[in-house]
């Protein structure tokens, strides 16, 4: 079955500074680069990528963007999209998105979990969200589960701009911590131009190895509230190595989902990523 990797990071530490890796061993001064990634998704069924954003440092926002999208012009990298950084907390926003308009280029994320509470809740964000209706662009949620409520006011001021939550909404996985983050998922699936994407959630569950038993609870209930035209797999290699591997983490997503019909699990893994992030 076609797998689509719609959470694709790429690390170049030759090209780009990435300061959220000072300290952690795994990541400092290592790179992580397409060659590395192919050699980590081989067998697993994935055929095409979507490259995130791996939230490179300011000075750099441009220069990341433009070498994933010449990138993904080469045929043989496979990678059929970018999502790219963005801060739409900036009256220079606007002049950023116009200048890195390209057909490969299907969305926006600002990483959010690592930032002030109040950075996503001000007029301007809001407004610089919205120019991406017109150019078809979706916009990456990434925040605690903790900031879901504002995360749900975010959407609902921007009905016609299609967002995609990562990572299940970081849930405690290691805690067993369901609640109240199972309100606010259902609560946040009530909007129809909310899509979730079952990724990262290896990398929160705890000690290696990670096994599907504890990880499935999580990945079933955002299955129930969104329903099997608005998920989607993400892989978020390299982060998954933490505690995992790519490899291990597909399988225990089939796993997941194999009791499901073909087609529900051809939209999981390839059909609604077409759909959302406008692949075709």
């Amino acid at each position: 079955m076609k797998i689509i990797d719609t959470h694709q990071h790429l690390i170049y530490p030759d090209h780009f500074r990435y300061s959220w890796c000072r300290g952690i061993a795994a990541f400092e001064g290592k790179p992580f680069r397409l060659e590395e990634y192919r050699v980590a998704a081989r067998g697993t069924g994935i055929t095409e990528t979507l490259f995130m954003e791996v939230d490179v440092d300011e000075p750099d926002l441009n220069a990341e963007t433009d070498f994933f999208l010449r990138l993904a012009n080469q045929p043989e990298a496979a990678i059929v999209g970018v999502l790219a950084a963005g801060r739409p907390e900036s009256e220079k926003f606007p002049a950023y998105l116009e200048s890195i308009l390209h057909p490969k280029l299907k969305g926006l994320r600002r990483v959010l979990h690592t930032q002030p509470d109040e950075l996503s809740q001000t007029p301007l964000f809001v407004r610089n969200l919205a120019r991406l209706v017109q150019p078809g662009l979706t916009f990456d949620l990434c925040v605690l589960a903790r900031q879901l409520p504002l995360a749900a006011k975010l959407v609902r001021q921007l009905p016609d701009v299609q967002f995609v939550l990562d990572h299940c909404g970081i849930p405690d996985i290691k805690g067993n911590g369901l609640d109240p983050w199972r309100q606010h998922i259902r609560e946040l699936a009530q909007f129809p131009n909310l899509a979730c994407k079952i990724s990262g959630v290896v990398a929160y569950g705890g000690s290696p190895p990670v096994n599907a038993k504890a990880i499935q609870p999580f990945v079933e209930h955002c299955l129930e509230c969104f329903g099997w035209d608005r998920v989607m797999f993400g892989g978020d290699w390299p982060v998954c190595n933490l505690t995992s591997t790519l490899g291990r983490w597909v399988e225990m997503a089939k796993e997941i989902v194999r009791t499901e019909s073909t087609e529900r699990r051809q939209k999981f893994f390839a059909g609604n990523a077409e759909r959302i992030y406008q692949l075709k």
